[in-house]
């Protein structure tokens, strides 16, 4: 990965600011993006953010690594295709995810199935449960401290809030994830970094350049995209 690596905050359907984040960064031949997933439900329009993300995924001279969320999890588990917690899907903001497609959110599973586009069941099927470099682990809710990243369980990264937020862990890397949301990005280095920004509640969408350390942010319903040094946010923390 000779360019840029960026990591992207939790989306839930918010796709006008993500097409104006992705504007803003530029995507260059070379450069790496990681979504940290929950890239559906609540926001307006997810079946617009997912059309955006395999735009993203067409080119050929990115990189591209897209994380599994919880409401991804659930959506899979939902539609009978190996997620978890599936009856937890519609009372956490599925509704709106259904609507964007045009679906009647009292629709059965398998009307639902049948009627999503099928590139966007393979895209959801392959999301994958984190990215890793030797600096950097990606995830979308963190880890259990105090177990090796092979022991990991997936109910931790896609679900774990507290047990991790609030405990340093053993592993090399600095754990960069989503799914709780901060006013502010978290920076508790080594540990720790959070950038999920709660775009979908009024806050913002975050995308943290990882090797230069530069947060790009654009709050909902906003057009302009701001950029700022960690280090920045970490003193004002």
């Amino acid at each position: 990965m000779a360019g840029r690596v960026f990591a992207i905050g939790d989306i839930h359907g918010c796709a006008r600011e993500l097409e104006r984040l992705l504007g803003a960064l530029r995507p260059e031949p070379g450069d790496t993006l990681v979504f940290v997933g929950d890239y559906l439900d609540r926001g307006p329009d997810s079946r617009r953010v997912i059309e955006l993300l395999l735009d993203v995924e067409g080119r050929s001279d990115l990189t591209t690594r897209f994380l599994k969320g919880n409401h991804e999890d659930m959506c899979l588990g939902f539609l009978g295709l190996g997620g978890r917690w599936g009856e937890s899907w519609i009372a956490n903001g599925a509704e709106a995810t259904l609507r964007s497609y045009g679906i009647d959110p009292r629709a059965p599973a398998p009307q639902v199935r049948a009627a999503l586009p099928a590139a966007h069941l393979r895209f959801l099927a392959r999301l994958l449960p984190y990215h890793v470099d030797e600096q950097w682990l990606i995830v979308h809710a963190g880890i259990r401290p105090g177990r090796p990243l092979a022991a990991q369980d997936e109910e931790d990264l896609f679900w774990i809030r507290d047990d991790f937020l609030l405990a340093p862990h053993e592993l090399p890397q600095t754990v960069v994830f989503g799914h709780t949301p901060f006013r502010t990005p978290l920076v508790d280095l080594p540990y720790k970094i959070g950038i999920d920004t709660g775009c979908v509640y009024g806050g913002a969408l975050t995308a943290l350049e990882l090797r230069e350390r530069v947060v790009f942010q654009i709050r909902r319903g906003e057009q302009a995209v701001r950029s700022r040094g960690l280090e920045a946010i970490a003193r004002r923390a």
